[in-house]
């Protein structure tokens, strides 16, 4: 928790934690190098040195780690892309289905994410002989990682934010200007004052008002609001340490289907939970008893649900498989074929 307040300053109020990280780390040349960009390439280095140490465990060559990485990395972009694209902004893919490419102005699902992943992962399995719950189980651990990363990533963007609360713990996020309220006089607590200030570009930029400063008359304010991605960020570390002490204890024999049920039951159940505490997206979810996230987890959770409910009860397959690749001193056996 406490990586979180290391830009953050409380206010002189200590009503809020005032949030006004830059997304950018830095400008090379050519390149921005963006903190969200980091946290979403993160989990993908991370992983392999966890998911190494998982098949290493069960004698499986930790030469498939590269292989599924790969799937992986591919189905995600792919998957959270077309997500966001067909879920949230379907009249720009129709207006101009080459959209869909230019990822570098936003727009990733984490929905679309899970489908793409499910997606790979069975292509993974198809070709390598594996089973595809036995790739599911051990890579969710990795999943759950990810989650805490891009949520991460997410809260440097400023992005994603909750619903305004007067809760101590309260974040104020002056670079969310979609979400900006009309100004108030005098500024509720943990509030702040934001300008619209043109630029020679003929653009715009917003700027926090100081507080011994008159605030513009077309000024808006920033309100305390639940830092939801560090709540979702928190439990994904908690599914991360949850699955990976339940493999721990079962490794080989861990019942086929049973982490991966457990991980989609308690995420997305999470997930549409706490859209409560969220602002909307899209328009198009406002005046509907269900917003899109919560629509699209439903699904899912019942998908969890049945998975769960059958883990372990096949006879013939109990414990799901995969190349047992190592002998059991973790020397290398025949070489890995190559992916088709």
């Amino acid at each position: 928790m406490a990586f979180y307040f290391i830009f953050a300053r409380m206010l002189p109020s200590l009503d809020a934690i005032f949030w006004n990280v830059n997304p950018i780390i830095a400008h090379l040349g050519p390149v921005t190098l963006r903190w969200y960009g980091l946290f979403f390439m993160l989990p993908f280095v991370v992983g392999t040195f966890v998911l190494t140490h998982i098949y290493r465990s069960e004698r499986v060559s930790p030469q498939w780690v590269d292989v599924i990485t790969i799937y992986m990395l591919i189905g995600t972009i792919v998957g959270a892309r077309l997500g966001h694209m067909l879920f949230y902004d379907f009249e720009a893919l129709k207006a101009d289905p080459l959209v869909v490419f230019k990822i570098w102005q936003g727009g990733l699902a984490s929905h679309g994410a899970t489908i793409g992943i499910l997606f790979a992962c069975w292509l993974f399995a198809r070709n390598n002989k594996f089973d595809y719950l036995w790739v599911l189980d051990r890579i969710v651990i990795v999943v759950a990682l990810g989650g805490a990363c891009i949520r991460t990533g997410n809260l440097m963007n400023s992005e994603i934010v909750g619903k305004p609360t007067s809760a101590p713990w309260g974040f104020t996020f002056p670079r969310d200007t979609d979400h900006l309220l009309p100004l108030t006089q005098p500024l509720p607590a943990g509030a702040v004052a934001v300008a619209k200030v043109a630029q020679p570009d003929n653009t715009y930029a917003y700027q926090v008002v100081p507080a011994d400063t008159a605030a513009p008359a077309d000024a808006q304010m920033a309100v305390p609001r639940h830092p939801t991605q560090i709540y979702e960020a928190l439990f994904c570390v908690f599914l991360l340490a949850l699955l990976y002490s339940m493999w721990n204890r079962t490794k080989e024999r861990t019942p086929r289907g049973q982490l991966f049920g457990l991980f989609v039951v308690l995420l997305f159940t999470q997930r549409f939970l706490g859209e409560y505490l969220k602002e909307n997206q899209v328009a198009f979810e406002n005046g509907h008893m269900f917003n899109q996230g919560q629509l699209l987890s439903i699904p899912l959770i019942f998908i969890g649900i049945w998975v769960l409910w059958r883990a372990g009860k096949d006879p013939e397959n109990p414990y799901g498989y995969a190349p047992r690749d190592l002998g059991k001193a973790g020397d290398p056996q025949p070489a890995v074929p190559a992916v088709r």
